[in-house]
């Protein structure tokens, strides 16, 4: 049997991923792309979403990054989970604003890899920046019930 192409499996695996992953999904984050190592997502800043200074709750900032991380992170069918993270926020979001992450593998070996995640506005604007580490442990991302 011959290997999948890698593009392929990393849409197969963002799908699976997606299908499950209902805290993205009740968010309103859409996939936009994905490839071996990277993701795309974006998310709009609704009015459940702001907090008392008028700007987006950096929680909702901070997953909207955890999320591309997870799905760059996981687009090899090798489950993987976050051993660590940290983000600096730049510039605060409004409400309505679209915010895209944009997920960048840095480094992958054994089991561990590092992820930056680059938040920005509508405006192109950096609103964070958030770097994952990466731990892979059993099982596929296709298939969860290997997942352990």
């Amino acid at each position: 049997m011959s290997e999948m192409d890698p593009q392929v499996l990393a849409e197969e695996c963002a799908k699976a991923m997606f299908a499950r992953d209902r805290a993205s999904q009740k968010l309103g984050m859409n996939i936009e792309s994905v490839g071996p190592g990277k993701a795309v997502l974006t998310m709009t800043v609704t009015g459940d979403m702001i907090q008392g200074h008028g700007s987006c709750h950096g929680g909702y900032l901070f997953t909207l990054a955890d999320s591309a991380f997870a799905f760059a992170c996981n687009s090899y069918d090798r489950a993987t989970v976050a051993s660590g993270c940290s983000i600096d926020y730049m510039y605060g979001a409004k409400e309505g604003d679209q915010l895209t992450a944009t997920a960048e593998e840095q480094a992958r070996g054994g089991r561990t890899g590092v992820y930056d995640i680059t938040l920005t506005n509508q405006d192109g604007r950096k609103v964070a920046l958030f770097r994952g580490r990466s731990y892979e442990v059993r099982g596929t991302v296709r298939n969860s019930e290997e997942t352990a």
